[in-house]
């Protein structure tokens, strides 16, 4: 009995051993490696570079008024089409004091002068009629009581104007404000009730309306100075407006600044391109968009993935399959690159597989 238990612990133990044996052999056998292909493929290539910006007005045109004052009356709303003409606001004067004051005094002043004139001339008329003054002396008179006629109603169409803005002799009215060109309201910064101060040679005066040509909008970006000695006036843009995703805009570049800009340390140029607008989309000013500049681009040619290039020095390689598994070392010309796929212009042929890397 004894003697049958000691053989069955010995032919476990052997047991044992040879699965071990068998397992650890099993695990030393690696599987072969199954490296993935690629083929050559047609496609267009387009390389680029970027440029961020926004999308505005080619003409924008702040309308301003020429008194100071309160807005009285605002006859238009952001959004509405206006033409040349078209009444944008009324503004209530309140006269400068001392212009007030130094208008009264000059018509005064007039109105005495015209006094006197009349006066004059009432006498030399008699002296006239009586033959002691010859015809061009009492011209003269005559011509002098015109001028101070025409002082007096100078002085009171300046008094009204400084009073209410407009002459009701000459119909000047300078508190209308008006559109000056065709287009659409952007923005009217101001509301009824709102101080302004007039446009002059010393101050710009308070903007009451901004108006833009809808229909002529253009890209202002920037691009960076390592990239704008391979742009060209005349070279095509493709945009992408942040808020319309789903449509690209064709635009031509038109303007390169000749100065450059120091942006966050590093040095930009501003860059103009007139976009053509689809009937169907509303680009609206100040959408925020990206333009690729396209610098060269190769239509319907073989391609490969850049990353299955093997470079070495000057020389570019790729991998070809020239049996089940068995690769062979090619030396290939390649042509642009758009930084994912290459252009081969020569090596590979369609219908060649090479290794996947």
């Amino acid at each position: 009995m004894k003697k049958v238990f000691i053989g069955l612990v010995v032919i476990i133990m052997v047991g044992l051993f040879g699965g071990t044996i068998y397992y650890l052999y099993d695990k030393s056998q690696e599987p072969p490696v199954l490296f993935e292909t690629d083929q050559p493929y047609r496609t267009d290539i387009v390389k680029k570079t970027v440029a961020t910006g926004s999308i505005v007005p080619r003409k924008e045109v702040a309308l301003k008024s020429q008194v100071s004052g309160v807005v009285d009356k605002l006859y238009v709303q952001e959004g509405d089409i206006v033409e040349i003409g078209d009444l944008i606001a009324k503004i209530k004067i309140i006269p400068n004091v001392v212009a007030l004051n130094n208008a009264e005094a000059q018509l005064n002043t007039a109105k005495i002068n015209y006094d006197n004139a009349e006066k004059e001339l009432r006498r030399q008329k008699q002296l006239f009629d009586e033959k002691v003054i010859s015809e061009f002396d009492y011209n003269q008179f005559l011509l002098d009581f015109k001028l101070r006629a025409q002082e007096v109603e100078a002085a009171q169409n300046n008094l009204e104007l400084i009073k209410v803005g407009s002459s009701r002799k000459t119909g000047n009215v300078s508190n209308l404000v008006k559109s000056t060109v065709k287009g659409m309201i952007l923005d009217i910064p101001v509301k009824e009730g709102t101080f302004i101060i007039e446009s002059n040679t010393f101050n710009e005066g308070t903007t009451i309306s901004s108006i833009a040509d809808m229909k002529e909008m253009i890209f202002e970006g920037k691009v960076d100075e390592s990239e704008v000695g391979r742009i060209s006036e005349g070279m095509d843009l493709i945009l992408s407006v942040g808020a319309i995703e789903a449509e690209k805009f064709n635009a031509k570049l038109e303007f390169i600044s000749p100065k450059g800009e120091n942006d966050d340390g590093a040095i930009k140029f501003d860059i103009k391109a007139a976009i053509e607008l689809k009937e169907s989309v509303f680009l609206r000013a100040g959408f925020s968009a990206t333009a690729d500049i396209v610098l060269d681009k190769r239509d319907n040619v073989l391609a490969v993935k850049e990353s299955n290039l093997i470079f070495d020095g000057d020389k570019v390689f790729v991998e070809i399959e020239k049996a089940e598994q068995q690769f062979e070392k090619t030396e290939v010309t390649t042509g642009l690159s758009d930084g994912i796929n290459i252009e081969v212009v020569g090596g590979l042929k369609e219908g060649d597989k090479i290794k996947k890397i």
